[in-house]
């Protein structure tokens, strides 16, 4: 193999490395804290998402994960409004 297709592998490489680090970086662009009460307990969690829906839909359903039992549970906690929300750009 010649240096010259050595180099031009090693820079495709430090590249693809570099553009996928950058790409991740980028992702986390908002941050959510939510908190939520269901059946009389309340549980606050964080999350951070590319968009403020996403930070606020993971954190809602962290939150009701620790505050239900079952899927039917979690999906009413799930459309319970948050008793409070602060997010903000990450």
């Amino acid at each position: 193999m010649s240096k010259a297709t050595k180099a031009c592998i090693t820079g495709c490489i430090l590249f693809l490395l570099g553009y996928i680090v950058y790409s991740s970086m980028k992702l986390d662009q908002f941050k959510c804290e939510v908190c939520m009460e269901f059946r009389g307990k309340t549980d606050c969690r964080r999350a951070i998402g590319a968009t403020k829906q996403d930070a606020l839909r993971t954190a809602i359903e962290t939150a009701c994960d620790q505050l239900s039992s079952g899927m039917t549970d979690s999906m009413a906690c799930s459309r319970t409004p948050p008793q409070s929300i602060n997010c903000e750009k990450h």
